[in-house]
């Protein structure tokens, strides 16, 4: 399966890519631990949580609103830095450039498969062991400051789960949604 990932993604989408500096780096990574849309995805996923009392042993109300909402943005800070620290390391690129080819197929093609691939400094797109590791990893370590009926495996696999899916989905609006599509 990554294989043909891979063949896929030789056909890029970028005319000419530039690799970003560290300094490019560290400014993104750093504006990405506090901007509007990771406060209202960590919003709207406490909100769900909230819904579904999950974990239940938080319990409701305000009190219980506020533990989900800072489980869920320090979820996304934990998944950032391991990300940044690894894609430096590894020397991948995981931002996303729209693809300027015409046709939803190709278009939605490419939004899904950049979620799992990231740019090197040659242009060429390959699995991104940055992403995948800081994804799992976070959905993982994450375990530790919640209660222990969400401790399971099957508990790790669904954050993970949920955390593809949801970055699949803003991929694929950015890639179709107007006023997301920047370039």
């Amino acid at each position: 399966m990554f294989a043909s990932l891979v063949v896929a993604a030789q056909c890029s989408c970028l005319a000419q890519y530039v690799p970003p500096t560290q300094a490019e780096r560290n400014t993104a990574y750093l504006k990405s631990l506090v901007n509007p849309l990771a406060l209202v995805a960590a919003a709207a996923g406490s909100g769900i949580s909230q819904w579904r009392d999950t974990p239940h042993e938080w319990g409701q109300g305000g009190g219980a609103y506020a533990l989900r909402f800072v489980n869920s943005y320090g979820y996304h800070f934990v998944r950032q830095t391991m990300m940044y620290g690894a894609s430096s390391l590894l020397d991948e690129d995981n931002r996303y450039f729209p693809c300027p080819r015409s046709g939803a197929k190709t278009r939605m093609r490419y939004a899904i498969e950049s979620n799992f691939l990231a740019r090197h400094a040659d242009g060429s797109r390959h699995f991104s062991y940055s992403w995948f590791g800081a994804t799992l990893g976070t959905a993982a370590l994450s375990r530790v400051w919640q209660p222990a009926s969400t401790r399971a495996p099957q508990n790790i696999a669904s954050s993970f789960g949920i955390a593809v899916a949801v970055q699949v989905g803003f991929r694929v609006a950015h890639e179709f949604v107007p006023f997301m599509r920047h370039r």
